[in-house]
């Protein structure tokens, strides 16, 4: 049967009819799962804790982690309830620890959280890595407040198990409208395009050009808290190479997946909610036809979701 939600006709969101859930468990792996090798480039529909001793050793370059925050959240079949700071703390504790085994030595960690949850996030991080920055995105979706300031950011939290670590600033450059069309003494342009009006930027920890996904974008999915392509993007562009492993494991409806897919990685996603990893198959395979992430053009990103023709 088909989703029986209304949408309308320009609504892209991605959804799932039962015959589209039958033929897509065939492309997930579900837990408990049986030989290493079946999980590279797989869906695993589990718990973390009963896939991560699964996973091989030292072979993860990437761990993207988007756990629940501290909040009290529905995820369709699940549920998460907020807690006490330090049982929060100790919760992420469990997990973290027992994934270092998977990560070689000059892997990378991102861990997402919000402003809640970040304190915990920066001690049980520290505790087992090299903590070396706290990136700030704009959400620019949030509910209006009389009594406080609207809530429109969150955190990521950048570190390693060692000191030497995968990084690439240069793949990973903003192309920004000049509003400041700085001249050198002879007249020319000073580190930006007069033809095109735009000047290449290095990546900050403060990222301003992101769009939360939303029901006319083709990535948009109904999981409550999605993070967009183009985030992962950045993250995966930055911190692996091409053909490195790329592990996320909470993984939702499957951003972090069809980001290393698209750019040419491998991956690793564990999700315990399976109607989220059949959501994750089936952008993966979409994926296949339409490689493309919004914002991201001609090996750069762009303000927002716009490029090369919307730019100028």
């Amino acid at each position: 049967m088909p989703d029986l939600k209304e949408r309308a006709a320009r609504n892209r969101t991605v959804f799932l009819t039962d015959e589209e859930k039958q033929d897509l468990r065939g492309e997930i792996v579900f837990a408990p799962v049986g030989a290493q090798s079946t999980l590279i480039n797989k869906v695993v529909c589990g718990d973390i804790f009963q896939v991560a001793g699964h996973i091989p050793k030292a072979s993860v370059d990437l761990l993207f982690i988007d756990p629940p925050y501290n909040l009290d959240k529905k995820f369709n079949n699940n549920s998460f309830s907020r807690m006490d700071l330090k049982e929060y703390e100790k919760w992420m504790d469990s997990w973290l620890s027992m994934l270092l085994r998977i990560l070689k030595d000059d892997a990378s960690v991102y861990v997402c959280g919000d402003w809640r949850s970040s304190p915990a996030i920066y001690e049980v991080m520290s505790k087992y890595l090299y903590v070396h920055n706290r990136i700030t995105w704009e959400r620019e979706k949030g509910r209006g407040a009389l009594r406080n300031w609207k809530n429109v950011s969150e955190d990521i939290w950048f570190g390693s198990p060692g000191r030497a670590y995968y990084f690439n600033p240069g793949a990973v450059k903003l192309k920004r409208k000049v509003v400041a069309p700085y001249r050198d003494p002879e007249g020319n342009p000073k580190d930006w395009d007069e033809a095109e009006g735009f000047r290449l930027t290095y990546p900050s920890n403060l990222w301003t050009d992101l769009t939360v996904p939303f029901w006319s974008m083709p990535e948009n999915t109904d999981h409550p808290t999605q993070k967009p392509e183009k985030l992962l993007a950045k993250v995966i562009l930055a911190s692996s190479r091409p053909g490195d492993l790329v592990c996320d494991p909470f993984l939702g409806s499957g951003t972090t997946a069809v980001a290393a897919k698209k750019l040419g990685r491998r991956y690793l996603g564990v999700e315990i909610e399976e109607e989220y990893c059949c959501l994750a198959a089936k952008r993966l395979a979409r994926a296949d036809v339409d490689p493309s992430i919004q914002g991201y053009a001609g090996k750069v990103f762009w303000e927002r979701n716009t490029g090369p023709k919307a730019g100028r």
